[in-house]
């Protein structure tokens, strides 16, 4: 599939954060003028879901999605987002941020209750026909094992903390690895960029976390320094980057996107 123009999306940012309350409108001002189409707003709980459904009426840049963070142990509120993704199935574009965290999670109890949370999800993506955008940290071959077990044909590993060489069968069933600014300070990430293709790669802030200085706060404009970061890892220009990424964010979200 082809992208008549490249457009650069933000595919996984949390602009519900509280942190944007006082200053949103200056935030998503620079991000246009930094090029920036549209933001995937993600979310943690039903209260995130519900403020992006509501700031996304106001800002037409932001894209909501909607999603339980792995750390909420917890099948009722799992269902009660099914049940939130479903009603609202028409103005969402994403399930997430979902997934498994081992770094908080320790327990072999704990860490089964995340892995049938996720399942659910994953038959969700299928029956909404609606990508996972999926948190995995220091949990990531066990997230993509999971997810490839489970068939999850719409993927997007967010911030993926793990291995290059963990990542290749994710790459290998048609995944998606979306890249933050922290790129700029974290080998581990330069390695992933360096080992994966530009064809499955996709660009996001996290914000207002994983930015280029950990002592700031993150933003979406800060995008391009993804993007220049890529391009100096892979010795290509930046717009083979932006075309690339664009390509990619369209395979995955298309349409849903593109209003």
């Amino acid at each position: 599939m082809t992208v008549s123009a490249p457009k650069l999306v933000d595919t996984h940012a949390h602009m519900c954060d509280p942190s944007f309350d006082e200053d949103r409108d200056a935030v998503l001002e620079r991000a246009r003028k930094a090029g920036v189409a549209a933001i995937i707003a993600v979310g943690e709980n039903l209260a995130d879901a519900r403020k992006n459904l509501e700031l996304a009426e106001k800002y037409p840049i932001l894209k909501p999605a909607a999603g339980l963070y792995p750390t909420h142990l917890d099948l009722e509120q799992a269902r009660q987002m099914a049940d939130f993704l479903r009603d609202n199935k028409s103005r969402i574009v994403a399930i997430g941020e979902v997934g498994l965290d081992y770094w908080i999670v320790k327990e072999d109890s704990e860490k089964a209750l995340q892995r049938e949370i996720l399942k659910t999800f994953i038959a969700l993506s299928k029956e909404l026909n609606m990508p996972l955008n999926i948190h995995s940290r220091s949990a990531g071959r066990h997230a993509i094992a999971l997810l490839l077990e489970n068939d999850a044909p719409r993927v997007q590993m967010h911030a993926f903390d793990g291995k290059a060489g963990a990542a290749l069968p994710a790459v290998e069933a048609g995944h998606f690895f979306s890249i933050p600014p922290s790129v700029v300070r974290s080998r581990q990430k330069q390695k992933l960029v360096k080992r994966l293709p530009l064809s499955c790669l996709l660009i996001e802030s996290d914000s207002p976390v994983l930015g280029p200085d950990p002592s700031e706060r993150n933003e979406p404009a800060n995008i391009r320094q993804s993007i220049k970061a890529i391009a100096e890892l892979k010795g290509v220009a930046e717009e083979e980057v932006v075309a690339a990424v664009s390509e990619n964010t369209e395979r995955l979200y298309g349409s849903l996107i593109s209003a």
